[in-house]
């Protein structure tokens, strides 16, 4: 049998777009709605056209991706959200559409600004007013770039803060005015000469910097691709796949459904770097189940958060930051994938082992032989549904650009799901794939697949075609499409509004001198803790050492904080920032720094109180959403203490060859986990029978020292676990029914 949803779509599409803002969308009418409708379509084929055929040139692919924000977002996002705005009413000539006039004047002309370069790039004459090409404007920007300038700035703050709230703008804001008022700064580290409103909106609006900057050139590129391509692959069936073979990894041991939930998000999020949507189209079919098996509500809406929250950092398919983090240290997507491998991991055993020895706290029943579905029908129904992913994976491992690959996964989808032998005519598609693979092959391509790799694809789209599985309609081929242009909404909003910040770092070096100012500051409290603990003849007490330490969580607590109400990819862009300068002084490879940031960056996804994941999986769940949260944080332990491993043993990330070494690789990347390990049973509270007062706080600090990727911790662990796990064996030998307790204790 497969995992069957106890709530029906309605419900589940209810709770979605609750808790993701870019799915809480005003009703617009019958034919609005329609136009927007293809609209989507419309802009999600043209993505697809361009990750195959090649992108324009980025002034113009940048302005037309922001054109389609600008549409989607000031029709569907009310100036304030309430369900008086969001509802439709049939005849209102102030607002039509249920579209206020305001809006519809903001909307047109932010398109015509994110158009005005393509339109001006070569100079252009206005009703007598002369304007000159792009490269006599550079740096003496015309009347009218200030104005479409001025435009492009408000309109990209105004539709982040319509997507995601007010936090990221005000913060932009922030940015903005240190820009401008760069003299009057009261700190004089932080001075600089400042700029006038023009050459502000110069550094903002024209190519290269700023808004048509890296950041909304990578997102329009390549994660929009991803995006789309997860929500695809999951309505093809890909997500079941996902789950039912989870089913069968782990639903027979010790805490099964929540296992299970554990397994089937790791899986979903390598198709999928949205946490909200990994815990819906998951979540829908465990959280019911854990419930069912007497894990209480709220625990097990934080098993799926925790989980589910591991997507936009488990490979294949990360988050939106990790293409940006590529781009940034200049270095193959591939390298940021195998990075990730272990860290990852290292989060999935965190969680795992927490279920594990909760489960075994409560005496928790298991799923039955009867329950688990069969592996041979799950794979002889889903084993089709895999071929996108796989073709994916091989494209992007070969060295072909990200793009490229999502293209392809793209396409196979719609002919692995969507075309069928017995509709001849949904055969075009995969016949055109077919055509291109050749095409690619072919000296008329340039550059193009090897004939290895064309055999290789061109295998799997006749294999899509004749394959027996379930087809699905075209609608709903279009209605994901339609989806993944939603889902992408957020992303591409902070991104165009987040390149200010950027544009800001570039202008003023603000970046260096915040950075400065953390090393600065933790220098200081390194000195004054020196002082008291310098005697002690431990490397890691030395000056330099607790400076490092100190700049590390002055930095992991900015991300907490702050992600607190930004999504990841703009917390990413602006913390790293900081976070480079200041690392790089204390020798953290770069690759160190941007994954460190990344990593808490994400663990804001589930640290209360704003943690959107833990609320959703809450709201399926029926249980208090902060006590969820709470869950969902203490279950990911794992990932909040990785990142401290790997900046001080970088060659846990595999890919730094001057840090690497097979010997240390083992010896950090296996005491880490033991120690995670350990830490879970502390936190659970059991590991043979109960852990109670001292013998818990013992195993949490065993594990500590473990975690700490150095030799003489790992000796220092052994000498405090020890005694634990005596004990532990002492009195489960003595009575082995004493220490289990009931649901309700937890």
């Amino acid at each position: 049998m497969s995992l069957q949803s106890e709530l029906d779509q309605e419900a589940l599409d209810a709770i979605e777009r609750k808790y993701d803002t870019s799915l809480n969308t005003r009703e617009n009418g019958p034919f609005v709605t329609k136009c927007i409708y293809w609209a989507t379509v419309a802009f999600a084929i043209y993505h697809l056209w361009t990750a195959g055929f090649g992108t324009p040139v980025d002034y113009v692919h940048m302005g037309l991706h922001l054109s389609g924000l600008f549409l989607f977002i000031f029709i569907g996002f009310p100036i304030l959200k309430n369900q008086a705005r969001l509802e439709y009413k049939p005849i209102d000539f102030i607002k039509p559409a249920n579209v206020p006039l305001y809006d519809w004047v903001f909307m047109i002309l932010a398109i015509a600004a994110s158009l005005f370069l393509w339109v001006s790039w070569q100079g252009v004459s206005l009703m007598g007013y002369e304007v000159p090409s792009q490269m006599l404007r550079q740096g003496n920007p015309t009347g009218l770039d200030v104005f479409f300038g001025s435009v492009l700035i408000l309109a990209v703050l105004e539709i982040a803060r319509r997507t995601i709230g007010f936090v990221l703008p005000l913060i932009i804001m922030v940015f903005m005015i240190y820009a401008i008022f760069g003299p009057q700064m009261p700190v004089q580290i932080l001075q600089h000469p400042g700029v006038d409103w023009y050459q502000f909106v110069n550094n903002m609006y024209f190519p290269f910097e700023g808004i048509f900057g890296v950041t909304l050139w990578v997102v329009s590129t390549v994660v929009f691709h991803f995006v789309l391509f997860g929500v695809v692959a999951q309505r093809m069936g890909l997500g079941q796949f996902f789950v039912d073979n989870a089913m069968i990894a782990a639903g027979r041991y010790t805490g099964g459904p929540a296992k299970v939930s554990v397994v089937s998000s790791a899986f979903f999020g390598t198709i999928s770097g949205s946490s909200i949507a990994n815990t819906v189209s998951t979540g829908s079919l465990t959280i019911p189940n854990m419930k069912k098996m007497g894990y209480p509500g709220h625990f097990a809406g934080g098993v799926e958060a925790a989980a589910s929250a591991g997507g936009q950092i488990t490979p294949p398919i990360m988050g939106a930051a990790s293409f940006l983090m590529a781009e940034y240290l200049e270095v193959p997507y591939t390298t940021i994938v195998i990075a990730a491998i272990i860290p990852a991991l290292m989060h999935y055993i965190g969680v795992m082992s927490i279920v594990h020895f909760t489960a075994k706290k409560l005496n928790l029943k298991t799923y039955s032989k009867e329950e688990l579905p069969i592996l041979i029908k799950v794979w002889k129904e889903g084993w089709h549904t895999i071929i996108p992913l796989i073709a994916l994976l091989v494209v992007l491992f070969s060295g072909y650009s990200p793009n490229m690959a999502a293209f392809i996964g793209l396409s196979l989808c719609i002919t692995v799901g969507f075309s069928s032998l017995r509709k001849p005519l949904t055969l075009i598609l995969p016949l055109a794939l077919l055509a291109f693979v050749f095409w690619k092959a072919s000296a008329l391509s340039g550059e193009g697949f090897s004939p290895v790799m064309a055999g290789v694809l061109a295998a799997c789209i006749v294999v899509g075609m004749i394959h027996k599985g379930e087809r699905h309609s075209f609608t709903s081929l279009f209605d994901s499409l339609h989806v993944g242009v939603q889902y992408a909404l957020a992303v591409g909003a902070a991104s165009a509004a987040v390149g200010i910040v950027v544009g800001v770092i570039n202008t003023t070096g603000v970046g260096f001198r915040l950075g400065f100012m953390v090393t600065g500051g933790a220098a200081e409290m390194a000195e004054t803790l020196h002082a008291i603990l310098g005697w002690i003849p431990v490397d890691a007490f030395t000056q330099a050492s607790i400076q490092q330490f100190l700049s590390l969580v002055l930095i992991a607590i900015a991300c907490i904080l702050m992600g607190a109400g930004l999504p990841t990819t703009a917390l990413y862009i602006m913390l790293v920032s900081v976070a480079q300068p200041a690392l790089s002084q204390l020798g953290v490879p770069p690759l160190a720094t941007h994954m460190f940031v990344l990593y808490y960056g994400v663990i804001s996804e589930i640290t209360p109180p704003v943690c959107a994941s833990a609320y959703a999986a809450a709201g399926i769940a029926g249980a208090n959403p902060f006590r969820t949260g709470i869950s969902a944080f203490t279950l990911g332990l794992g990932k909040l203490m990785v990142p401290m491993v790997f900046v001080y043993a970088p060659t846990m990330l595999i890919v730094l060859p001057e840090y690497y070494s097979l010997s240390s690789f083992l010896q950090v990347s296996i005491t880490c986990a033991l120690g995670i390990f350990a830490i879970a049973t502390a936190v659970s509270g059991y590991f043979l029978t109960h852990l109670t007062g001292i013998w818990r706080l013992l195993m949490a600090i065993a594990g500590l020292l473990m975690v700490a990727p150095s030799l003489n911790s790992d000796l220092l662990s052994l000498v405090v676990l020890v005694p634990v796990l005596i004990q532990q064996w002492n009195q489960r030998e003595q009575n082995p029914l004493a220490n289990v307790v009931p649901p309700k204790s937890l």
